[in-house]
């Protein structure tokens, strides 16, 4: 029994333990990257390229295929062996091979192996841009619960003193030094302090249920990230100017690179498209062979000796009036063409907007930061001082809390800010090129 006992107690404990997993960013990330429908779909479609790549590769081999028929003939049939009508019925069998090769064909299979590659590079890229994106909305969902849970802190540290305050005040009020106006003042703050906090833990768990859901994790009640101190990293990318960052973005960032693709697709359709318009030539050969039971002179064997046939030869087809297909196909290609030519265009416009945005976004940040900064320093002056006066009586209840109410908006304030600037970064060093799995916090 106490053995029993024992292991029920281990599997408990491992189970709590699970239970209670603290998630790392960097485990939140790998998780999405697992489990992302998007990117599970984008993976498919990696495979699929392949399987097409497959294609154009099986079109440079030999076709060769076999065949084989045994039929009971009643009635006036013709004897495949000689040919002959007869009324008699009879079995009879034939059987052949047959291979084929293309010489040429306008060089569309070569072509269309170049085709294949630049689809499996098309989907590559469409997957690690996803893979960018997700991490990158992962990291951002991650930095506004640990936002929720700073302003959390903020918000019962703070109570904790409005607390002893009340105490405080509470002995004075009874030793006739302050008038009750004062104790009735402290009590509507702690009362107004009481119901930001429960504003501030709904918060937190709607952001752990919302980053919960981006994980694809149904157990909300359970899921909590592991808390920690994110410094700011990254700082000197601000050194560099708005074109740099542009410069290298271009050669890095994946939405050029897939328009760069898109177009080089397109251009290798239209010249696939005019090889439809050139002659092809064919190889082919053949080999068949019969049997009758009508034949009672031969074996089975002596039969499909003598009765076997070879044909080989080429086959040319050239393309003269097929309603304009061949030559609209390639007008249509054309067309394609220029519009992914204008698409690549405008990623590069699109890039350079969004490299100069989020260039000056970052550096809004800093100074927001830093002026949350300095405003917190100068509140908590104000607020030391103002507890000074009130603890000897010269400023009344009202106005300590006033600027006690101050100071707990300038730290919510900067932890906005802090976190606001360490995503902003991030966002910044992502279009310079940084990779997500090198990205610090």
């Amino acid at each position: 029994m106490k053995n029993y006992l024992f292991i029920f107690l281990l599997v408990f404990a491992g189970v709590s333990g699970f239970a209670q997993q603290k998630w790392t960013l960097q485990e939140c990330i790998q998780r999405a990257l697992d489990e992302n429908i998007q990117i599970r779909q984008a993976e498919l479609d990696l495979e699929g390229a392949a399987i097409d790549r497959s294609d154009a590769i099986g079109n440079f081999l030999p076709s060769f295929n076999a065949n084989s028929s045994v039929s009971k003939n009643t009635g006036l049939n013709f004897d495949p062996t000689s040919n002959l009508a007869t009324t008699t019925q009879f079995l009879s069998a034939s059987g052949g091979i047959n291979a084929g090769y293309t010489l040429f064909d306008g060089l569309r299979n070569f072509k269309q192996i170049q085709r294949a590659k630049l689809t499996a590079l098309s989907a590559q890229y469409g997957l690690e841009k996803l893979q960018d994106d997700i991490a990158l909305t992962v990291a951002n969902g991650y930095l506004q619960v640990i936002l929720n849970k700073e302003n959390l802190k903020v918000l019962r540290s703070q109570n904790e003193v409005t607390r002893r305050q009340i105490e405080q005040t509470r002995e004075l009020v009874d030793g006739g030094v302050s008038p009750r106006g004062d104790l009735l003042e402290v009590q509507a703050q702690n009362a107004t302090e009481i119901q930001n906090i429960t504003a501030a833990e709904n918060a937190v768990q709607i952001s752990l249920i919302s980053l919960a859901q981006t994980l694809l994790i149904r157990d909300y009640k359970t899921f909590d990230i592991a808390e920690g101190d994110f410094n700011i990293y990254g700082e000197e990318i601000l050194a560099l100017s708005p074109e740099k960052i542009t410069e290298s973005a271009k050669e890095e960032r994946y939405e050029v690179r897939i328009a760069e693709n898109n177009l080089d697709l397109a251009e290798k359709d239209v010249e696939i498209a005019k090889g439809a318009k050139l002659p092809t030539l064919d190889a082919f050969f053949g080999y068949s062979t019969r049997y009758s039971e009508q034949d009672i002179q031969n074996t089975f064997q002596e039969q499909l000796y003598l009765n076997d046939g070879i044909s080989y030869g080429l086959r040319l087809n050239i393309p003269i009036l097929n309603g304009f297909q061949a030559r609209n196909n390639v007008q249509r290609n054309k067309i394609a063409a220029e519009r992914a030519a204008i698409n690549l265009e405008q990623a590069q416009l699109d890039l350079e907007s969004n490299v100069y945005q989020a260039y000056l976004d970052a550096q809004g940040a800093l100074k927001t930061f830093e002026a949350a900064e300095s405003a917190v320093e100068s509140q908590e002056l104000a607020y030391s001082y103002a507890k000074d006066r009130y603890d000897v009586g010269l400023i009344n209840a009202f106005d300590f809390s006033q600027s006690k109410q101050r100071y707990d908006n300038a730290q919510i304030d900067l932890n906005r800010a802090k976190y606001d600037y360490i995503f902003k970064l991030k966002v910044l060093e992502l279009y310079f090129g940084v990779p997500v799995d090198q990205l610090k916090f």
